[in-house]
């Protein structure tokens, strides 16, 4: 075998590898572009957006837990549950586990999500379209990949606000 055949997969493996970077950036910019249009059509910005989707996920939490898991200061998330109150997508209360008794929870409202499912049904029944192709591994090595893929974003994420 000759040193340029040799050298032939390794230099395959990096064209993948950056083909698959590459469409993960435009893949992120294009969720990005759908994100915008799902918050334009409910009348929320796009932090607002953000984070509405972080408490639904994750449940109830504090504005300073909130804060922290979006990477945005207090008095920006105090600006963003301002907004997301007024139009009806959350509540604030009090947390009555917690020890000082001026902490508040923030819960999205349920009652509301309708809305944004709706707005991106067309995505997920696509997904599901194209997932249906696939085998329950392949289904496992897109699964793994994507979630070290977002360990390692949040990750950069981290490493960027605290520099």
């Amino acid at each position: 075998m000759s040193p340029a055949s040799s050298r032939e997969p390794a230099r395959r493996s990096r064209r993948l590898a950056t083909e698959i970077k590459d469409s993960l950036r435009e893949l992120s910019n294009q969720l990005s572009l759908l994100n915008h249009q799902v918050g334009a059509h409910l009348d929320l910005k796009d932090v607002d957006l953000d984070c509405l989707e972080l408490i639904t996920r994750y449940g109830p939490m504090s504005p300073g837990a909130l804060a922290r898991r979006a990477g945005l200061h207090p008095a920006t998330m105090t600006g963003v549950l301002d907004r997301l109150q007024k139009n009806g997508w959350i509540d604030r209360g009090r947390d009555p586990e917690a020890v000082d008794r001026r902490a508040v929870t923030v819960r999205a409202r349920r009652d509301r999500n309708a809305e944004v499912y709706q707005l991106y049904s067309g995505m997920n029944s696509t997904m599901d379209e194209l997932l249906a192709d696939y085998s329950e591994d392949e289904l496992k090595l897109l699964a793994e990949f994507l979630q070290r893929t977002t360990t390692a974003g949040q990750a950069a994420t981290t490493t960027l606000a605290e520099a």
